[in-house]
């Protein structure tokens, strides 16, 4: 019952290592197909999965190809109800649905300005009101997730969940772009940049170099925080 899952360039591609933390981090077989994201041949290396144009997308042991991180989500809960992908109690499985859909929809100022990107830390970078607007929205979330649900362990909800998953590259942002955020909100930064499977998708992306390097920015650059 393997899955295949196509995905772009780990450094750079935060949606794909959302769909790829749905697998590594719930334990499902899967198969890894690198999507060239940046070398101009993703249409060709998703032609066969149709209508799919982006990455990640899926296609299941049975044929069934799945694209949008939401949907796979989905799909997944649903084929293997036992993996723990949402929380148990109805009123947490609520809310970490809502901060799933909240993440897939919206924060766009937060996105546009500061790319994934797992090289290094930007030590100068400066976050418009828009922003700091879309980092304070986003603590809102993580506090009350944690206050209400994840008294239990590091996570939002105590366990891993899909919440996380759909977070880490949120995290990643705000550690590679030296974001302002509270210490509980740097804590569970840390929580993900310190998780063994976040490390191993970095260590990944770090086998590949890039000349241009793709979303560079002239600012001063330090080591990655971990």
């Amino acid at each position: 019952m393997t899955y295949d899952l196509y995905i772009g360039d780990q450094t750079f591609s935060s949606w794909s290592l959302r769909g790829w933390l749905m697998f590594e981090k719930f334990g499902l077989p899967f198969n890894t197909h690198l999507v060239g994201l940046y070398d101009g041949t993703m249409t060709e290396d998703l032609a066969e999965l149709a209508p799919a144009r982006l990455v990640p997308v899926m296609r299941t042991h049975d044929g069934v190809v799945v694209g949008e991180t939401q949907a796979m989500a989905e799909v997944l809960a649903e084929r293997h109800p036992d993996a723990g992908f949402w929380p148990k109690d109805p009123a947490a499985r609520a809310f970490a649905r809502w901060l799933v859909a909240e993440m897939h929809a919206g924060f766009s100022a937060l996105r546009g300005a500061c790319p994934m990107q797992l090289l290094h830390q930007y030590q100068d970078f400066t976050p418009s009101d828009a922003v700091l607007a879309d980092l304070a929205r986003i603590e809102t979330l993580w506090s009350m997730a944690r206050d209400r649900f994840g008294a239990d362990g590091p996570w939002l909800f105590g366990d891993y969940s899909l919440a996380d998953a759909f977070y880490a590259p949120v995290a990643a942002r705000i550690a590679g772009y030296n974001l302002p955020v509270s210490k509980d909100a740097q804590a569970y930064v840390m929580a993900h940049l310190t998780d063994p499977a976040f490390q191993k998708w970095r260590a990944e992306g770090a086998k590949k170099s890039y000349d241009p390097v793709p979303y560079a920015m002239d600012l001063t650059t330090g080591p990655w925080p971990v």
